[in-house]
């Protein structure tokens, strides 16, 4: 893998997490109580032994630059391996990235300068295990020109992806980019094969289109919108299946690009036997690891029924649950849950404070938010609308980070 640099894309707004990306790129967005979402992408790649490493930046990067500099600086340069933020340079024209295929021509130059034969290009936004290197094996083995990861989906969800059209050789014969009415696998009339934003290039032939589109004004400058639907006639371009280390009978991969997905993807880890293994030695998930004591459960009153509990959760480091109730429920590190309190099927990102015989149900609280005592969440969202707190489709009630305790007590 010494011939292949890796680029990952994490410059998304992520409107569709909001209130969650305020603050912060969707790849800096905390998952399952340790992580960050952009971790399970690294990840992949070091479990992949792939240790040369860009970050495409854009929007609102300062807490993603933040955790890549505590939680990934610690590969070798002397190796020449390395994770390096790259942010927008405007090198070569004055604008922000304007697709994803002009946000690699616009670093044409320093991934050159990497002199690589192959470029593995990913999505920072994604919750999946993969082994990149059996795919870059694959593209060397049948001298494509582009392999493009891809698995089968409801036909529902075309409007989210790229649609790929397949034959029995795996090379890729039609593309539409998030179709209305798509092409379905045949003799699958409910599937799709959808792309999933993975592409490993032969890096000459990159550069090359990638410059032939730079000089096309009517080109939204994307590999699926432009890139990708040229290529076909002209070049071997395959697709290569999804093939899961999780280690478990279904495969998964989770877009969380919605808060209702976010939401349940974080549920999905305190299943009995969850379907997302975070436990498998022989895939680890690496993140930042903060110097904190380990999670602490105080008080058990009999008398008063005041005890510290939580049952079916993910708890933190740094966590105390004093005299509160936690069920089915995920607690980032230093959330503290006060007396009489109860956390139900809730998401309660770092530093969370639960005050005294406050009611929290099916909610995502954003960091450092204190609720005050008595304060009742997500049993009336109609409530909880006027009190100007996002509601969901699903109805989950999210707390924005820096919400004001006066807030919570408006009628």
């Amino acid at each position: 893998m010494r011939d292949v640099l890796t680029l990952l894309l994490a410059g998304g707004k992520g409107t569709r997490l909001e209130p969650l990306t305020r603050e912060r790129a969707k790849p800096a967005v905390p998952f399952g109580g340790l992580y960050r979402i952009i971790d399970f992408t690294l990840s992949n790649c070091l479990n992949s032994d792939l240790r040369r490493i860009l970050v495409l930046t854009q929007y609102k990067a300062r807490s993603l630059d933040r955790h890549l500099a505590t939680g990934w600086s610690f590969l070798s340069r002397e190796l020449d391996e390395y994770v390096d933020i790259l942010p927008p340079q405007q090198r070569l024209d004055e604008t922000w990235y304007q697709g994803t295929a002009d946000a690699i021509y616009q670093n044409i130059y320093t991934i050159e300068k990497a002199n690589p034969k192959y470029v593995l290009i990913l999505a920072g936004d994604h919750i999946y295990k993969m082994d990149y290197s059996a795919m870059i094996r694959a593209h060397i083995e049948k001298q494509a020109d582009l392999t493009v990861g891809c698995l089968p989906m409801p036909a529902s969800e075309s409007i989210h992806f790229g649609v790929m059209q397949v034959d029995a050789s795996e090379r890729i014969v039609g593309f539409q980019e998030k179709p209305r009415e798509p092409m379905t696998i045949p003799g699958e009339p409910g599937r799709i094969m959808a792309s999933m934003g993975i592409y490993v290039f032969t890096a000459r032939l990159m550069y090359e289109l990638l410059c032939q589109d730079a000089t096309k004004p009517e080109s939204n400058h994307d590999f699926g919108r432009n890139i990708i639907p040229t290529m076909i006639d002209k070049y071997r371009v395959l697709g290569y299946r999804f093939r899961d280390k999780n280690s478990k009978p279904e495969p998964y991969w989770r877009d969380v690009g919605t808060l209702d997905a976010y939401y349940q993807a974080n549920m999905d880890l305190i299943q009995v036997v969850p379907e997302l293994n975070l436990y498998d030695q022989a895939w680890p998930i690496r993140t930042h690891q903060p110097q904190l004591p380990p999670p602490k459960f105080v008080f058990r009153e009999a008398a008063t029924g005041r005890r510290g509990e939580a049952h079916d959760s993910i708890v933190c480091a740094g966590c105390i649950v004093s005299g509160g109730q936690v069920v089915r429920s995920v607690l980032s590190p230093n959330v503290r849950i006060n007396s009489f309190a109860h956390v139900e099927d809730s998401i309660l990102l770092d530093g969370v404070d639960v005050g005294r015989g406050a009611r929290i149900r099916r909610a995502i609280i954003d960091k450092e938010v204190k609720i005050p005592q008595g304060a009742v969440i997500g049993y009336d969202v109609e409530h909880d609308r006027r009190r100007n707190f996002t509601v969901t489709d699903a109805g989950i009630v999210v707390i924005a980070k820096g919400e004001s305790p006066e807030t919570f007590r408006k009628a």
